[in-house]
């Protein structure tokens, strides 16, 4: 999940830098279902994925069965999704799916086709799309896509360095 968030504010610093800070609403609570920001009045899902196949997509982030189960019950989409498809050394995109796209899909497979729970005794963190609706999805006509070569270039990187740098100028 952290990672999620994480990929998910460079793809609002994206959105922000596109179409300016006025027009991006970040402050959505994290409890907010579905949408992650709103763009221009619109409300938008983020969706990531670094995986060659595109499956594993998380609905919403849990391992309670009962809320998984409450979800399945419950869910339609509500909002725009922006889903990005990283496939390091290898060729993913970016995907905008409107809500009517995945308004149809999901009233043409059915709830039970659209949503894939988890399996009862494991951990997989979370309720996923099905791989056939993320297909259906990605090449709907409506959906607009935006190939991405993926190069993960060597990046000498510590996270931690800039805090201890920090800390160690304030001389706590």
């Amino acid at each position: 999940m952290q990672v999620g968030s994480l990929r998910e504010n460079i793809i609002v610093a994206l959105l922000i830098f596109k179409y300016g800070e006025d027009n991006i609403k970040t402050d959505i609570p994290i409890t907010e279902a579905e949408v992650d920001v709103l763009l221009s009045g619109y409300r938008v899902s983020i969706k990531t994925i670094s995986d060659k196949r595109l499956s594993g997509v998380k609905l919403i982030w849990t391992v309670d069965p009962h809320k998984a189960n409450e979800f399945l019950e419950n869910y339609f989409p509500s909002c725009d999704m922006l889903f990005i498809h990283i496939v390091w050394g290898g060729i993913g995109g970016f995907y905008h799916i409107p809500l009517q796209v995945q308004e149809n899909v999901f009233k043409q497979i059915g709830r039970e086709n659209y949503i894939k729970l988890p399996k009862p005794g494991t951990n997989p963190r979370g309720v996923e799309i099905t791989k056939e609706a993320l297909l259906m999805l990605v090449n709907d006509n409506m959906s607009k896509y935006i190939e991405i070569t993926w190069q993960k270039p060597d990046i000498d990187y510590n996270p931690y360095r800039r805090w201890v740098d920090y800390w160690s100028e304030e001389q706590l």
